[in-house]
């Protein structure tokens, strides 16, 4: 069974939220061993400038990069990235299977979005939208497409 890492900037922070993953978390334990890891996103200045900016996406960066093993997979969400139907999704996900990977990592970014360093080490970019959505709301739409995606793999209905 492949483990799917979630590794993520920030805690999510309404119940609303927090029942959505657990919900989904419970789906895909038939498909997955899933561990959400979540990395304490960085204070913000009251003024932030571009060094700032910087500064934060690689301390965070380096939380993440802590905890990516050498022998995974890792796919970062960027708005650069690469956009999937959820049946290509699942193929994606079916082939890096394939190719050997036993762990498969995704990269949530906090405020300011992922360090350059995270986006060179990553496999792989992927965008869910080009529309900006706040990086909690992000996790679930990806425990959603994951649980889509083993559900389109085993030929399990699920609605289209």
């Amino acid at each position: 069974m492949v483990s799917i890492n979630i590794i993520c900037v920030g805690k999510l922070k309404e119940q609303y939220l927090k029942e959505a993953a657990l919900e989904y978390s419970k789906r895909l334990s038939k498909y997955c061993n899933l561990n959400i890891i979540e990395i304490q996103d960085e204070k913000l200045p009251d003024k932030i400038s571009e060094k700032n900016i910087d500064e934060i996406k690689d301390k965070e960066g380096n939380k993440i990069l802590s905890n990516i093993k050498k022998d995974s997979y890792t796919v970062a969400l960027d708005l650069n990235g690469k956009q999937y139907k959820s049946e290509e999704f699942s193929e994606k996900i079916e082939n890096i299977k394939i190719r050997g990977y036993s762990t498969i990592n995704f990269i949530i970014g906090g405020t300011l979005g992922i360090s350059g360093e995270v986006l060179k080490t990553s496999n792989e970019l992927v965008c869910f939208s080009k529309m900006t959505f706040p990086h909690q709301l992000i996790r679930i739409f990806l425990l959603e497409q994951l649980f889509r995606a083993f559900k389109i793999s085993n030929n399990e209905t699920y609605h289209w």
